[in-house]
């Protein structure tokens, strides 16, 4: 039917226009065989990629599907003429067990790994119509297996392949269940998930569809399993009313589903279609509860596909159905009829066959689930192509919005499933379902909207905001910042709504208690504190600032501010409500030094020991920054300065950071002389410490004046004498009566003791001028040895009588004595060194040598005698040539010209008389200065080797 617009739905022509344009989904082809076939095809069966064929000559080919040139071709053990034409086939879902049945009653089994079949003689003369393969689907044998007879009996029987000749095949044969309704026209047995004691049977008559469930036997090797089943549980029974024997009847299940496919996960339940001459009776075989009731649950969900809806002619018959995931697949007459077995709807309708053939049913690959059309000449295949590419609007019309989500494949399908849930869920009234739905589609945004705001669902809005916020792209900025404002505005209203129902105690709504708003409003806060996490990117700040403050929430906005880093905030926010402590706690967390130097001003005025705290453990913080706070908070404060808070940052500054800032420094000199306590200890402190370091941090000038102004003598004496200002720093002491801080000061220039006397005669003028007794006067002035009594005479008064200082004088002259004493003593020591040198000096005209017979040159090793020499007091003798030869090697450039000239003037005649003389007498001292031996010559020569390149090194071996 065709659903309202309005509603969200959309009729089934609307829908048509979202599927995705493909071709058909069944698609009958023809299998062209690679090879002749000499008979008819008489019975066919397909399973797990496996082609069985069986031919009216008793011929069996068995063809792989994945290499179909392999066949291989098997006979049956005896001729059609004594056991007739194969009748019927049985394939398990594995490939690997064949049951085959002739006209005459005989039954054969054919393992995949064997060429050859082997009767089964128990089985003998048994009509075998239907076969219910073991769940486990074992290989290597059957393991307990059911069969249906035509003559309503099922047997259990179990066979396991053997190479022995004389063996029979099968372990044991039993009936274990006998059917009045005729012939078993299906089988089905599996397992219960979870309960491997149970076991499911259904039994297929032509009339009667029955449904077992319940707990098997143990196999203790030749015994039933089944027949426990069948003796103690009833089972539940779907029958038709009005039948025609002429109908075929048969059961069939879906195939295993593909791995790729989405069925396993929404719909794990298998599918079972059972086909009557009413129709075609299907369901789901569901798994659960597993107890008896099983069977009518599963017959309850399920229901019958007339015949009629097929519109088959002239009363044809269903010949043949299949199951593929999602549809029944009926053969009829030629026709194959694809039938969707959620809506019934005909999806293939076509004329396949014509009257020339005979049709031997459809077939389904439970494994790979494949659709095949046999008949007596020809296989085709039917081939299936997206066959679930409809089925979410089926879901869609069925109101299974989950379902056709997960089926929707393009974006606009699935746009218009959550468009129609949405819908479906604000009908019910199932506000906040339908917001997380609306969403995910495309529904104009405002109408959307207004409809929750209309029926007052303030928290579907919320969740529809949230739910369109996360799906907008990124370059949606301007949506991104509206939305997510109008939710902070969403937000605060909720928070506020449910703090009002809290404190009145009164229920101001009608759906929310003050046991409820109060349990909700730590869940609400938390919403709102992830969304502002989430989403702070998408926030204008200066807007969200208004929308909190507009409803007063100081936690929200804080968390806020928070969240952006936007501590300047959070710290003005304190500030301004002097919330000193919450401040410092915001602070304890900065790391920025702008933030310190914004709020240092007013945090010194109210917590300055605190933040100081804060401040020595930061190591960024430029002090110099932080003067103008220090200095208002110094200006404001009375306090001593062991608790002053400015000095305490400043000694941390210069002491630890060592700052080098000559502001620092002046700021803390200036905060101690401006202090109103006269102890200067802590100021000299400061100023003797920087007297030890090797550039003076502070400005002198500055400190100077400071002192000067204040009136701090000491500093200002400590200063002029860093500065070498001695004589003002000692007039400043004797200015204020400051003797001994004089006295000191006067002995520091001790490199230069004119001016140290000079600061003494002043100390000394003071002391005179103050002393009461003359005695004590100069008993003071002693502590310097520079000052005699006639220095200090003129300072005296006129009328001091000389008996004052009598001994002084007296010390004084016999110091004067004692001095010249010395002074003549040293005069007499002079003379006599005087005469000395005199003597010494005549003694050198009668100096000589004396020079042995056969005495050698030092250096050429020739007789002395043979040339003119030199010889020194050391007793070393050279010859003159010898000793020029090796003054000039050892000489400098220029010392070695000048020998060179002085040679040639002499030994060229170059110069005559006098200056023939001079020039003998320079060359001489050039020459024969010093013996070069024993001078610092031959200390020059201690780079020399011993063995030079040119000396024989055989004499030196030893």
């Amino acid at each position: 039917m065709a659903l309202d617009p309005s509603s969200g739905f959309v009729a089934s022509s609307g829908l048509q226009d979202l599927s995705e344009a493909s071709l058909p989904i069944f698609n009958v082809e023809r299998v062209q065989l690679q090879f002749a076939i000499s008979s008819d095809f008489v019975a066919a069966q397909v399973a797990n990629n496996v082609l069985i064929l069986a031919l009216t000559s008793g011929r069996i080919l068995r063809i792989d599907l994945d290499n179909p040139a392999d066949i291989d071709d098997i006979d049956l053990p005896k001729k059609a003429a004594e056991i007739g034409i194969i009748r019927r086939m049985f394939l398990d879902p594995t490939s690997s067990h064949l049951l085959i049945t002739t006209t005459g009653g005989e039954i054969y089994y054919l393992h995949n790994q064997q060429r050859t079949p082997r009767p089964l003689s128990r089985l003998k003369g048994v009509v075998v119509e239907s076969v219910a393969w073991n769940p486990s689907l074992p290989t290597a044998s059957t393991r307990e297996i059911l069969v249906g007879a035509s003559d309503g009996n099922i047997w259990e029987v179990s066979i396991e392949p053997s190479t022995e000749f004389y063996r029979r095949e099968e372990k044991y044969l039993k009936s274990v269940y006998k059917s009045p309704g005729g012939p078993i026209t299906g089988l089905w047995a599996d397992l219960i998930p979870g309960q491997p004691e149970l076991r499911r049977v259904l039994v297929a008559t032509g009339k009667r569809l029955l449904h077992f469930v319940g707990k098997i036997g143990r196999n203790e090797g030749s015994g039933s399993i089944y027949t426990k089943l069948f003796e103690t549980e009833t089972p539940v029974t779907h029958d038709i009313a009005r039948i025609s024997d002429s109908s075929p009847a048969l059961l069939v299940v879906s195939p295993d589903a593909p791995d790729s496919c989405s069925f396993n996960t929404l719909y794990s339940d298998r599918i079972f279609a059972w086909l009557s001459s009413q129709g075609v009776f299907h369901g789901k075989l569901l798994t659960s509860p597993a107890s008896p009731d099983l069977g009518n649950k599963v017959f309850s969900e399920a229901r019958l596909l007339p015949r009629t809806l097929l519109a088959v002619p002239g009363r044809v018959p269903v010949v043949s159905t299949a199951l593929s995931q999602w549809h029944i697949l009926h053969l009829v007459g030629g026709r194959v009829v694809a039938v969707n077995r959620l809506d019934d709807s005909i999806v293939y309708d076509q004329e396949v066959l014509d009257a020339s053939h005979t049709v031997l049913g459809l077939a389904v690959d439970q494994r790979k689930n494949t659709l095949w059309l046999f008949t007596n000449r020809e296989i085709y295949e039917i081939v299936v192509s997206d066959e679930d590419r409809d089925i979410w609007k089926i879901m869609l019309k069925d109101e299974q919005f989950d379902a056709a989500l997960q089926y929707a494949r393009t974006p606009a399908q699935r746009d218009a499933v959550a468009t129609a849930s949405g819908d479906y869920l604000v009908g019910k009234g199932q506000y906040l379902e339908a917001a997380g739905v609306y969403g995910k589609s495309s529904k104009p945004f405002e109408q959307v909207s207004l409809t929750f705001i209309d029926h007052g669902e303030q928290d579907a809005l919320r969740k529809y905001l949230q739910t369109k916020l996360f799906a907008l792209k990124r370059s949606s900025v301007m949506q991104r910042v509206m939305i997510a404002s109008w939710l902070i505005q969403i937000f605060m209203s909720k928070l506020n709504s449910l703090d009002d129902t809290i404190t009145t105690k009164a229920e101001l709504s009608n759906t929310a208690s003050p046991e409820q708003s109060k349990d909700q409003l730590p869940g609400v806060r938390t919403e709102f504190q992830e969304f502002v996490t989430k989403y702070k990117s998408d926030l204008d700040r200066k807007t969200v600032y208004d929308i909190i403050s507009s409803h007063g929430r100081e936690e929200e906005l804080l968390f806020y501010a928070n969240s952006v880093n936007d501590y300047n905030y959070v710290l003005s926010y304190w500030v301004q409500r002097e919330r000193w402590t919450e401040t410092l706690n915001v602070l304890k967390k900065q790391t920025k030094p702008e933030i310190f130097y914004k709020y240092s001003s007013v945090l010194m005025s109210h917590v300055p020991m605190e933040l100081v705290d804060i401040l020595t453990r930061q190591s960024n913080i430029n002090p110099r920054n932080l003067i103008p706070a220090l200095l208002n908070y110094n200006k404001d404060v009375r306090v001593p300065l062991s608790q002053n808070q400015a000095v305490r940052y400043l000694l941390f500054a210069i002491n630890q950071l060592l700052s080098p800032d000559a502001a620092v420094h002046n700021t803390l000199i200036s905060i101690y002389a401006s202090h109103p306590s006269k102890d200067e200890s802590a100021l000299l402190a400061y100023l003797e410490s920087q007297s030890h370091q090797q550039e003076r941090r502070y400005d002198a000038d500055f400190a100077l004046r400071l002192c000067i102004q204040h009136k701090r003598v000491q500093s200002c004496v400590h200063i002029y004498s860093s500065m070498e200002q001695y004589l003002h720093a000692v007039e400043l002491a004797l200015k204020h009566n400051e003797v001994d801080l004089a006295s000191i000061v006067a002995d520091r220039p001790e490199d230069n003791p004119p001016l140290r006397k000079k600061l003494w005669l002043a100390v000394a003028k003071k002391v005179i001028s103050q002393s009461d007794g003359i005695k004590t006067a100069i008993e003071f002035l002693k502590r310097c040895e520079l000052l005699k009594i006639e220095d200090l005479i003129p300072f005296f008064p006129d009328f001091v009588i000389i008996d004052d200082f009598k001994e002084e004088i007296c010390t004084a002259l016999e110091d004067y004595s004692r001095h010249i004493d010395a002074l003549k003593k040293e005069m007499d020591e002079s003379a006599t060194t005087a005469s000395n040198i005199r003597a010494d000096i005549a003694a050198l005209d009668r100096r000589y040598a004396i020079v042995e017979p056969g005495e050698r040159c030092y250096v050429c090793l020739y007789p002395l005698l043979s040339r003119q020499f030199f010889v020194f007091p050391c007793q070393h003798a050279f010859h003159s040539d010898c000793l020029s030869g090796k003054v000039i090697a050892q000489a400098g450039v220029a010392k070695s010209k000048q020998i060179r000239e002085l040679q040639a003037q002499v030994g060229k005649g170059m110069a005559a008389g006098r200056l023939r003389e001079k020039a003998v007498a320079e060359l001489d001292a050039l020459i024969a200065s010093s013996c070069i031996l024993c001078s610092e010559l031959a200390v020059k020569q201690i780079d020399d080797p011993f063995v030079l390149p040119t000396d024989n090194t055989t004499e030196w071996a030893l």
